[in-house]
């Protein structure tokens, strides 16, 4: 049961059309961001950081970003945006081989080695205390921009506040997220847990 129940998606006028943004990549509303409705400047201000974190300006793909968001949630261990950001990489052209080999992307031929350096910071920058160890910057730096590291370390920052704010809610998953969750994830021991 979630700490704070989320309001209906037509609660607040001013909202309705903006946090629609969320149907493109998720295919629903968030319930996490219709729980923010109950303060409509952090509903605001989330969906434009999530609009302004995930644009794509460069080589870091909308795919690779739901990646590296699933990658530092797992590392978080919030069930609710591992189930979200493996549903968008899959919304994003992640293909069944990507999403199989997720946890084995270092050794695996479906990822190149920029996408392993971004995926090795991603969870070092997601742990906790914080892992990136100059070695691993020094990947990153090897494979990608200034302007691509921002990005990478946005994704990684913004799910950071999900996690948190999930796994405090006990945010209860959509089903169009458990049903992704079931089919990509239980095979690395994921289950809905407290997002009933």
């Amino acid at each position: 049961m979630p700490l704070i129940e989320p309001l209906p998606e037509d609660h607040n006028p001013d909202l309705v059309d903006l946090i629609q943004f969320f149907r493109g990549p998720l295919g629903t509303v968030p319930n996490s961001v219709l729980t923010m409705q109950r303060r409509p400047a952090i509903a605001r201000a989330f969906t434009e950081l999530n609009k302004a974190v995930m644009a794509n300006h460069g080589r870091v793909t909308a795919e690779q970003k739901r990646l590296i968001g699933y990658l530092a949630s797992h590392t978080a261990g919030c069930h609710y945006c591992e189930a979200h950001t493996i549903l968008a990489a899959e919304r994003f052209g992640a293909t069944p081989e990507r999403l199989a080999d997720i946890w084995s992307y270092g050794t695996s031929l479906h990822f190149t080695v920029a996408e392993r350096a971004a995926f090795d910071f991603a969870i070092a920058a997601a742990s906790v205390p914080n892992a990136v160890t100059p070695a691993i910057a020094a990947a990153l730096r090897a494979h990608w921009t200034e302007d691509e590291i921002v990005e990478i370390l946005g994704v990684v920052a913004m799910f950071g506040f999900l996690n948190r704010w999930n796994d405090s809610m006990g945010t209860t998953l959509e089903p169009i997220g458990i049903a992704a969750g079931e089919k990509n994830l239980a095979r690395e021991g994921w289950d809905v847990g407290k997002h009933v």
